[in-house]
């Protein structure tokens, strides 16, 4: 086993075919099976299986796709920290974002980036804060944005902003064409407005159903959408109501079509926070 065979496993691994690997590794596509082959001789296992789409893992490839991964980084990680030590830093870093927060941070980090560190490279990845803490405790990434995280050991969290949630709403206007006021609504009125909202993984749902919970009342779910954009749009199309931060909806680009009405009895808030491995040293 070496780690050419593991590089090459890997990429064959995520794009799901060989021919894409190949052209991507720029290497003719009998090499790059021969050393797949090697690497699968070498564990006495079948890791890919080949099929007319391409290939998928076997439970055996998944378990090496992970160790490989990871072997792949901590070479990498020892390549950086060397590279750093004879001036500026380099090598790679991943960064996770929420969608919300990726619209709104992307360009100016990539901007802020390039003037502070032209010699290393960055790469942006968005999902779900679940699916950020895993792959931050896995070592996919190395730092992200999460949203209420739950506490875990493989992660540390700090805190480093608090949003209310908003009741959002298609924007009502007067006859001069004129905003009317974002009055506050209370929890026990949420039921009355049918709901768009992502799925039962999402940060902000989950808070959202455990205080109803508590409250006592039972929303009224009209649609699920993974997609905070997809639901601005159908909120603006008037299919329902969403329970979104404010700054999500200044970053929609549909602010002038919507109202956004903070909850309260209780006050709901969305903490963001920064989160790193617990056990992985930074590089410089």
């Amino acid at each position: 086993m070496n780690l050419k065979q593991l590089e090459y496993f890997v990429r064959v691994a995520e794009l799901g075919s060989f021919s894409k690997a190949a052209m991507v590794l720029q290497i003719a596509q009998p090499a790059l099976s021969r050393q797949v082959r090697a690497l699968e001789t070498d564990l006495r296992e079948t890791l890919l299986l080949r099929n007319g789409r391409g290939v998928c893992l076997t439970d055996a490839g998944n378990r090496v796709f992970e160790h490989s991964v990871a072997i792949l980084q901590l070479v990498t990680r020892a390549r950086d920290d060397i590279e750093a030590r004879r001036g500026e830093p380099g090598g790679r870093i991943v960064i996770g974002l929420p969608p919300s927060i990726g619209r709104q941070l992307t360009r100016p980090l990539i901007d802020a980036f390039k003037r502070q560190l032209p010699r290393a490279q960055l790469a942006v990845v968005e999902g779900l804060s679940a699916h950020i803490a895993e792959w931050i405790a896995s070592g996919r990434v190395d730092i992200g944005l999460l949203h209420n995280p739950e506490g875990q050991a493989a992660i540390e969290t700090t805190p480093i902003l608090e949003e209310e949630l908003c009741l959002v709403g298609p924007a009502p206007k007067t006859r001069r064409g004129k905003r009317t006021a974002a009055e506050p609504v209370p929890m026990a009125e949420l039921p009355r407005y049918p709901l768009i909202v992502p799925e039962r993984s999402h940060a902000i749902r989950k808070l959202l159903e455990a205080q109803a919970a508590l409250s006592g009342i039972k929303l009224d779910i009209a649609w699920e959408v993974s997609s905070v954009s997809s639901i601005i749009e159908l909120v603006c199309a008037s299919y329902g109501y969403a329970v979104l931060t404010a700054s999500a909806v200044a970053a929609s680009g549909h602010a002038d079509q919507l109202v956004a009405r903070p909850l309260t009895e209780p006050r709901l808030t969305s903490v963001l926070c920064l989160a790193v491995s617990s056990s992985k040293r930074p590089t410089a």
